[in-house]
């Protein structure tokens, strides 16, 4: 009896470890991937998918997910596509790390769009599926004039200096023009007060000054009542 106990426990732990092993056999677990990739029409990049699987080869293909309209996307098998090449990434560094490569050659802009390694083995249950890189191709903008990059510095340089002197030379220009009317105007003044003494004569100046004193002294009009009468004759002093 406990011969049985003892060869049953036995018989379990063997079924516990095999069925550990081959857990871990069928592990397969995706690596993180570059998000996005920006590449122009008509250039040639490459896209790479990495994943760790214990003690198994696994399968793998390209999948891309394009986006025929905005609710729909479309699953394509990159293996069908001709101006693309699948290979196996032989630079990996890291140990148990397996990493995947699908070259472009001329990227067209329905190559926008997530592209996705599947990977698949008789063990899985299911396919893995990677992050994936969603690729975004567009059109580059192609100048009408050839102008180098030095020269397009020069004129934005040139264009500054013009634009400064448009600025500051009305400014000094209304300055300039408020400065000599000032000027002007000061040299008028003093033209009109040397005018003013111009013309008179000195004696009739002192003349008339010596009226307004002695009108100020003795009054405007002459008293006739108190002024005696002498030889018949009244002379009255103007005023």
């Amino acid at each position: 009896m406990k011969k049985m106990e003892a060869l049953t426990i036995l018989l379990l732990c063997v079924w516990t470890v095999g069925a550990s092993d081959s857990s871990s056999l069928t592990e397969v677990t995706p690596e993180a991937d570059r998000p996005s990739q920006r590449e122009p029409l008509d250039s040639n990049p490459s896209l790479k998918c990495c994943h760790r699987a214990k003690g198994l080869d696994v399968d793998n293909a390209w999948i891309a997910r394009i986006p025929m309209t905005l609710n729909l996307n479309k699953a394509v098998n990159m293996s069908t596509v001709k101006h693309v090449v699948t290979e196996l990434d032989n630079n990996t560094r890291e140990e148990g790390v397996v990493c995947y490569k699908l070259n472009f050659k001329l990227v067209q802009l329905n190559d926008s769009g997530l592209y996705q390694c599947r990977l698949t083995h008789k063990s899985l249950s299911s396919p893995v599926f990677t992050h994936g890189t969603y690729l975004q191709v567009y059109r580059p903008f192609r100048s009408t004039l050839g102008i180098s990059e030095h020269s397009k510095n020069n004129l934005l340089v040139a264009e500054g200096v013009l634009l400064m002197l448009g600025v500051f030379l009305p400014g000094a220009m209304m300055i300039c023009k408020s400065k000599k009317g000032n000027e002007m105007r000061k040299r008028k003044m003093r033209q009109e007060e040397e005018n003013i003494y111009e013309g008179l004569n000195l004696e009739e100046c002192s003349s008339a000054y010596d009226q307004v004193q002695r009108s100020l002294v003795q009054g405007p009009y002459q008293d006739v009542g108190n002024v005696m009468i002498e030889e018949g004759d009244i002379q009255l002093e103007k005023p």
